[in-house]
């Protein structure tokens, strides 16, 4: 005789809650400070925000076709397995690219030692390096530019030392009024070499001489021409060639790591439906938060104690641990992905385009319902001005003398205020003080608006921790009044793919556009108008939001399922009163029997 498969939901939701705390904390250790490394790298603003949008849009078409595919061949336990060893391999990937040498922020270590030196040891037995010290005086990235335009000028002419200009600069810098620590410039002497000024000057950036290029062979100038493409990629400065070079491993790792969410929380949703138990799906959010915040603290604290270089050496430098640490943390995941409860009802995928049907009448309905629209308006406002302050708040922290510690520290606290928000929802205080859900929808866009405006005028490495405390209002409130009003407006089988919409417009969608404006806002402007801007245009979305709402008549729609229920629960109670009205009959014509017996036996 077979026996039955028994359902532990207990024992599932221990596994899913580990499998998602795990990989919620390899990614904050990552994510977080991404932007800060490619910042050390040497990529300006308009470039990180392109590779960050890039990434959200890659998610915005891979995470809704990687969860069918998978559904649909019945692969899910492999994807998640293949997405977890794929994307640590090529998180590590990230160490072999090659910084290029740009200053384009405030190095976290001390000015004494760079983040990223360059290797220097063929020149330093025969070119002699003057140490010069510059204190006072701010050296800003501008400042540093004039010195390599100088630089590269005095080498055009052959002169011996800029030692000259780069003091000439430092001191006109410091002549301002501005003040910082001490900061060491290496000057380079440039006292032997085996050319002339000339020879030099004929051979800069490819660049040939009209006498030598005379004297070249037919097959010589074929050559050139055959590869000029070549010639041209060669030609691009370092900082663009890693710019591709960041953009190319960003989205392989983005392809590979974006299936899992999806996947697997589809699966765990199925079996959870399975057993008709999915009020403990909602457990799993709280898991994710806890295990970012934990990532994002121990990150940020264990970074901000490691020296600049790890193991001595100059070519690892203490970034390194975010990518190492968000390697093994995706290795230890396996483990639970391996046990992860599953199911997968294969007659529901034998149904051609039943999951398709369902986002087409998702789509449909948030189309038709005024309501709906606006909340998917609102969703995509609300992650352009996420991504904006999850990239470049980094930024501002740091020009503000934050280190690791200060970010990890500040972006933790908003992850746990976060988690507070759905036990008070429970208690059933903040749906009386707060009202219907469109209500506090308002109220989390306005939330993040004002935060967007304290960003923009921080003072001190800790003078953006009060501002976290609105992530209660501005996250958890936002996203539980979009619940709110799927369920208001869902067919049924569409409340699922609704919140999906709402999730890919905030997250993905919202979030390309945002980290694409904020990087070309950032570059031209600074990151303190950014968030000032994103302030401003919330602030106006909330009046207009507001107006809106007050004009459209809300509209309630029958709850069919809660009719069902009643509608059972009456004749549930219909049928034991019938049941106890034929009970009380039968034993009063019992009774009556039995006293006509008695009566006539003594007669």
């Amino acid at each position: 005789m077979k026996l039955s498969k028994q359902w532990d939901i207990e024992v599932a939701m221990v596994v899913a809650g580990a499998l998602h705390f795990l990989y919620s904390c390899g990614r904050g250790c990552l994510l977080p400070f991404l932007t800060l490394y490619l910042r050390h790298l040497g990529l300006s603003a308009y470039m990180v925000g392109i590779v960050m949008g890039t990434r959200h849009l890659i998610s915005l078409i891979w995470h809704p076709l990687s969860s069918l595919l998978a559904r649909h061949h019945d692969k899910r336990r492999a994807v998640i397995i293949g997405s977890l060893v794929c994307s640590a391999a090529l998180g590590l990937a990230f160490l072999l690219l090659p910084p290029t040498g740009e200053v384009t922020g405030v190095s976290v270590c001390n000015s004494t030692a760079p983040l990223f030196p360059r290797p220097t040891a063929d020149l330093s037995n025969s070119v002699p390096v003057d140490h010069k010290t510059v204190s006072p005086g701010v050296v800003t990235a501008g400042v540093l530019s004039q010195v390599r335009l100088t630089m590269s000028a005095q080498h055009l002419t052959g002169m011996d030392t800029v030692g000259n200009a780069i003091t000439t600069i430092a001191q006109g810098s410091s002549e301002s009024g501005n003040t910082s620590p001490s900061v060491t410039v290496n000057v380079v002497r440039r006292e032997k070499y085996s050319k002339g000024p000339m020879d030099i000057s004929n051979n800069i950036n490819g660049y040939v001489a009209p006498h030598r290029r005379a004297a070249r062979s037919k097959t010589q100038v074929e050559e050139e021409a055959h590869f000029e493409f070549l010639g041209s990629l060669k030609g691009m400065d370092a900082q663009h060639q890693l710019f591709f070079l960041v953009l190319i491993v960003m989205g392989l790792w983005e392809l590979v790591a974006t299936p899992l969410e999806w996947t697997a929380d589809d699966g765990l949703y199925e079996y959870l439906d399975f057993v008709d138990a999915t009020e403990h799906h909602g457990r799993v959010w709280m898991w994710r938060l806890l295990g970012g915040a934990c990532g994002v603290f121990g990150a940020g604290l264990l970074v901000s104690n490691l020296d600049c270089f790890l193991f001595g050496r100059a070519s690892v430098p203490r970034s390194a641990v975010h990518f190492i640490g968000y390697a093994l943390l995706m290795l230890v995941t396996i483990p639970e992905a391996v046990f992860l409860p599953l199911y997968l009802n294969r007659k529901q995928v034998r149904q051609r385009g039943g999951r398709t049907n369902n986002g087409v009448k998702a789509l449909r309905v948030v189309k038709e319902d005024p309501r709906a629209l606006l909340c998917a308006i609102t969703a995509c406002l609300v992650g352009v001005a996420g991504a904006a302050v999850e990239d470049f708040l980094p930024w501002q922290m740091q020009d503000h003398g934050s280190s690791e510690m200060h970010i990890g520290v500040a972006l933790g606290m908003a992850l746990l205020f976060q988690v507070v928000f759905p036990p008070l929802l429970r208690t059933g205080l903040v749906s009386r003080l707060l009202g219907p859900h469109g209500r506090l929808l308002l109220l989390g866009t306005a939330s993040r608006a004002l935060q967007c405006l304290y960003y923009s005028f921080l003072w001190s490495p800790w003078s953006a921790l009060p501002a976290q405390v609105l992530d209660f209002l501005s996250v958890s409130a936002f996203w539980w009044s979009l619940e709110a009003q799927c369920k208001d407006v869902a067919t049924p089988g569409t409340e699922r793919a609704i919140q999906r919409i709402y999730q890919a417009l905030a997250l993905d969608l919202g979030a390309g556009l945002g980290s694409f404006a904020g990087g070309v806002v950032v570059q031209r402007f600074g990151v303190a108008v950014l968030f000032q801007g994103l302030a401003a245009s919330l602030t106006l979305w909330c009046l207009v939001l507001g107006l809106l709402q007050w004009k459209i008549p809300r509209q309630r729609r029958i709850n069919y399922s809660r009719l069902l229920a009643a509608d059972a629960s009456q004749e549930s109670d219909s049928e034991t009163d019938q049941e106890r009205d034929w009970l009380d009959n039968a034993l009063e014509e019992e009774n009556g029997n039995n006293s006509n017996n008695h009566r006539n036996k003594y007669r």
